[in-house]
């Protein structure tokens, strides 16, 4: 039995804390199996700038600062994070489960989006879980598109202040059916004076500092680290995986950490390090065995990269928008389009309330007479999310320095289009006591390109590049994540999805790390706990 450096052999070695690597070392803890978390970020630092607009969105204080290439080999600075709780420390909290159509082959304007190897049915007792685990608040029943659930949410849902309860009551009236976005926060609004969360305007995009927010370091790799079996190490970057003679299991993980590099040996190997560098540590892998990365004998690693189609349009009225915590509504029913246009059109719903400094960071077009300050006093800030379809081409590769070339070109366009000109008629009907139907003065884009070449949100919703299916030839990862062709290894980040659907992936990341973790839990033998 090999060991690790330390001495220590390891039941399973996990990499990467966020959605699904924190989440399945929290699905492991109890089992009284060796578990290893490797992070290679540390713990975000508790300080006032975690609630700095100027400092999160100005300056960029918690982003990486590696560079990436793009397709044309022009450097990309990614908006990605690496810290204990990956990128969930960042996230806006939004805890949707897929629709059921979602897991099913479904026809787009664009092409087709391909059927999952598992159905609904299958992840929905852990969506429940992982809903139950991340402190979902929620309301059964208000969404057109919800899929069918074993259980209520575990928490009422967030109620709405009073301008976002004006255009819900307004949608409602039109014969559309708003409802409460599912959100992962630990707020009590019946004892706000012992809740955790204390309903701020810096959620969406913030490290939340007095930890009231579901992201996996507080809901779980905290719980995970307090069982005595489970070990992290932070600061450590994994730089390859090394297998046997045969190629058939991994028998190493390389790490670099602090200048020096050493190696850890487990029976188990789970890579969650996010869809993107995920699939790089594939590809760095590449040996003997595997000529063209670890897990990629079909070709398949790296490619079908997907991140949505996203875009935050900024709804301007002449009434200001007093709104605090602004991300309590969504509207699906453009999700799978409309008598006129039967093709998928996506998801509406909102960020957190846009200010000066996220305007400036953003550069939208100034209105006229509008400076970008009364702007953010004046706007509802929507989020727009449609689905981008599995493309070949649309792929992570390496460059000739190993580094990260992320090459994506936006497709399946129409729908996204179509779902702009939905909110901009809904927003021309508003109407209000003041102004009448003179109130909205126009939809503007808050641009997310930023010079980079692809969205901000491209990165923080990536999936796709290593996925799960039942053909070794057309897929690099069996139904319960394990690859084709390493009999040890896993993967359980975004990287597995064959398609994106149109809504935060996070929960399905969660609830399939749930999973797989009953799976790992047979397959080592070890009693699931109660």
């Amino acid at each position: 039995m090999a060991r690790s450096d330390n001495g220590t052999h390891y039941d399973v070695i996990i990499i990467g804390s966020g959605a699904g690597g924190g989440t399945l070392a929290y699905a492991l803890a109890a089992s009284g199996k060796r578990i290893l978390l490797l992070e290679r970020g540390d713990y975000v630092r508790r300080e006032k700038e975690n609630w700095s607009s100027e400092a999160v969105n100005l300056k960029g204080r918690y982003q990486t600062k590696e560079t990436w290439r793009d397709r044309e080999g022009k450097p990309l600075h990614p908006h990605t994070n690496y810290y204990v709780g990956g990128n969930t420390k960042f996230y806006g909290a939004a805890l949707f489960r897929l629709r059921e159509e979602d897991f099913g082959e479904l026809r787009h304007a664009g092409g087709v989006s391909p059927a999952w190897p598992i159905s609904y049915d299958d992840l929905e007792p852990y969506y429940t879980r992982a809903e139950r685990l991340y402190a979902v608040h929620g309301e059964r029943g208000a969404d057109p598109t919800e899929p069918p659930a074993s259980a209520p949410y575990p928490h009422p849902a967030i109620s709405h202040e009073p301008r976002i309860q004006q255009l819900h009551d307004d949608l409602a009236t039109w014969g559309y059916h708003p409802f409460h976005v599912p959100l992962g926060v630990k707020l009590d609004e019946r004892d706000p004076r012992q809740s955790a969360c204390v309903r701020c305007d810096t959620c969406d995009g913030f490290a939340c500092l007095v930890h009231a927010k579901s992201d996996a370091e507080t809901c779980a790799v905290t719980p995970a680290l307090a069982h005595g079996n489970v070990e992290l190490v932070t600061g450590a970057y994994v730089s390859r995986l090394e297998t046997s003679a045969s190629g058939r299991e991994i028998t190493g993980v390389v790490v670099e950490q602090g200048g020096a590099t050493s190696r850890y040996a487990g029976d188990l190997v789970v890579v969650s390090a996010g869809a993107i560098n995920s699939a790089a540590l594939l590809l760095r892998s590449a040996n003997d065995r595997h000529p063209t990365g670890l897990a990629n004998a079909s070709d398949v690693v790296g490619r079908h990269y997907m991140g949505h189609t996203n875009s935050v349009m900024m709804a301007l009225s002449r009434c200001p928008n007093p709104t605090v915590f602004q991300k309590t509504l969504a509207i699906n029913d453009f999700y799978f389009g409309t008598e006129d246009w039967p093709h998928p059109m996506g998801h509406i719903s909102f960020v957190g309330k846009l200010d000066l400094h996220a305007l400036k960071a953003g550069a939208p077009a100034v209105a006229p007479g509008w400076t970008l300050d009364l702007m953010a006093k004046h706007s509802l800030d929507f989020w727009l999310t449609s689905e981008d379809l599995p493309d070949a081409d649309n792929r992570v590769t390496l460059d000739r320095d190993g580094r990260i070339v992320l090459s994506y070109r936006p497709n399946n366009l129409e729908g996204h289009e179509r779902l702009q000109g939905v909110l901009k008629q809904l927003m021309r009907r508003q109407r209000c006591r003041l102004h009448g139907d003179a109130c909205h003065d126009g939809l503007f884009a808050r641009n997310f390109f930023l010079g980079e070449r692809i969205p901000l949100a491209g990165v923080a919703h990536q999936n796709g590049t290593i996925r799960f299916g039942r053909d070794p030839k057309t897929s690099a990862l069996d139904p319960n994540c394990r690859a084709h062709d390493v009999d040890n290894l896993y993967v359980v980040d975004g990287s597995f999805f064959p398609s994106s659907a149109a809504v935060n992936p996070a929960l399905t990341i969660m609830a399939n790390a749930l999973r797989v973790g009953d799976h790992l839990l047979d397959r080592l033998g070890a009693r699931r706990p109660a």
